[in-house]
């Protein structure tokens, strides 16, 4: 029995923030790449055996600057990039 309540996460996206390129929907998915970036550092900084503070003096920045990108409080300079 196929249940027609459930959709896609491009079909949730579309009805709760309309389709590409309108302004919702490109907020929506400029916040998701910048929660992608955050997710990447803490998995490359894991990796790498860093921690937070290690990874902030090697950055040339703050162990609560490394925190608020990772956890998508702030979005990461380019500099620090």
């Amino acid at each position: 029995m196929k249940n027609d309540r459930i959709k896609t996460l491009e079909q949730f996206k579309e009805e709760h923030y309309g389709k590409l390129t309108t302004p919702k929907r490109n907020k929506l998915e400029a916040g998701y790449d910048t929660f992608k970036i955050g997710v990447l550092i803490r998995e490359a900084r894991l990796e790498k055996g860093l921690t937070q503070e290690k990874l902030a003096e090697k950055c040339g920045t703050t162990k609560s600057y490394i925190s608020k990108i990772e956890n998508n409080i702030i979005e990461v300079r380019i500099s620090t990039l």
